[in-house]
């Protein structure tokens, strides 16, 4: 029998227990490896219609904060609470985000993708999570099951993955999306709408760069008349002449240059042709289409030419109630059911709008209205204001 006497069993020692997100250990690596997207090939739509396109990436950005700085208030059909943990939680997602970076990084999301997946981390029955965390919807991928349905998500980066299951009683993953009439898993996306308009707007920019690389100025001819009348180059004058053209008069370092032509050489101007002077318009009609894709009216963006509102006020009312809402109301509902199903007590998560400055006025209004309606009682108000019944206080008899 052999023994080594080098080899000595460590007691184990239990590392302490900590809450995390499980997608923090994949997240660090950053390799070369394929990612697995999505067919609606997320990466160049995000590349050319936000991160390269000033139209398209002022939407997102006006559409998201405005939505995520919307206040958010806890109620059931008995009262509206001021603290809640569930409410606590929305405050206080994570270490690195609070319930504004949260949210706006989910709308972001949304708009981009058409599809936004909230992670819980360290949620049982009966209690709620400790962490909520936004992850990226190009790389997550849903898992249906037999009869359609989800079992699971596999959230994967850089070669590794891990899945959710989602096949117990309480998902780990609350997963938004847009409404897409031929996809039964994932969302569209306004970008995908506005994929030809952002086509258009980015080739009129950079036609207008190439313009400007040329000093601003038209292309011309220059005409060859040699002393016997011929106006045929030899092959070694036309090569001369193009590499001086190419060294010394294109590009931004020679523009406003003078040409200095030889005998027989002789520089014919041109002027912008009716389609060249088009192309601001196309670039302004294509900057219009985007925002309509996105739901932001294009006064808000200082597009020209557009008299939809009255004034900016009335756009940016309209701005609220027509996109802001609609969407922070639909994502609040969604999560709040979500979270609500992490505990016995049920309860609803819905915007604040009496907290909203651009609905004062309206707000102002209905509250002026319904207050004078006499022949409603004061739990019928609040209904209608979205408000639950009015709490008992001791010794009224409720």
């Amino acid at each position: 029998m052999k023994f080594n006497v080098f080899k000595r069993e460590m007691p184990a020692v239990q590392p302490p227990e900590r809450k995390a997100s499980v997608t923090g250990a994949i997240l660090a690596m950053s390799g070369q490896a394929a990612v697995a997207w999505s067919p609606r090939d997320t990466p160049s739509l995000i590349r050319n219609g936000f991160a390269g396109n000033p139209v398209g990436f002022r939407c997102v950005k006006l559409i998201a904060e405005a939505a995520a700085a919307i206040p958010l208030v806890l109620q059931d059909h008995k009262c509206r609470y001021d603290r809640h943990p569930v409410g606590d939680l929305v405050a206080n997602p994570n270490p690195a985000q609070g319930r504004a970076e949260l949210f706006e990084s989910l709308y972001g999301q949304i708009l981009l993708t058409g599809n936004g997946y909230v992670e819980a981390v360290g949620g049982a029955p009966g209690a709620s999570p400790i962490e909520l965390h936004v992850l990226r919807s190009d790389r997550m991928t849903l898992v249906p099951g037999r009869d359609g349905w989800p079992v699971g998500y596999d959230y994967a980066v850089g070669g590794k993955k891990h899945r959710f299951d989602m096949t117990g009683e309480v998902p780990p993953i609350c997963h938004i999306k847009s409404f897409h009439p031929t996809d039964d898993h994932y969302g569209f996306s306004p970008l995908q709408a506005a994929a030809t308009a952002v086509d258009v707007h980015n080739s009129a920019s950079r036609w207008s760069k190439a313009l400007l690389d040329n000093a601003a100025r038209p292309s011309g001819a220059i005409v060859y008349r040699g002393t016997d009348g011929s106006g045929v180059m030899t092959n070694e004058q036309y090569d001369r002449l193009v590499d001086e053209m190419a060294s010394n008069y294109q590009g931004a370092r020679n523009a406003g240059r003078p040409m200095l032509l030889e005998g027989g050489l002789d520089w014919k101007p041109m002027g912008f042709s009716p389609s060249d002077m088009e192309f601001q318009k196309t670039k302004e009609a294509a900057a219009r289409e985007i925002a309509l894709a996105f739901g932001v009216p294009p006064m808000l963006l200082g597009i020209p030419g557009d008299a939809t509102y009255a004034n900016y006020q009335e756009a940016h009312r309209a701005f609220y109630r027509l996109t802001v809402l609609p969407l922070a109301t639909r994502v609040a509902a969604a999560v709040g059911e979500w979270l609500a199903r992490f505990s016995t007590h049920r309860t609803e998560m819905v915007p604040d709008l009496d907290k909203v400055p651009a609905l004062a006025a309206e707000r102002e209004a209905q509250w002026r209205r319904i207050s004078e309606a006499s022949f409603l009682s004061d739990d019928e108000k609040r209904a209608m204001l979205g408000l639950p019944p009015r709490a008992p206080t001791p010794g009224d008899g409720k």
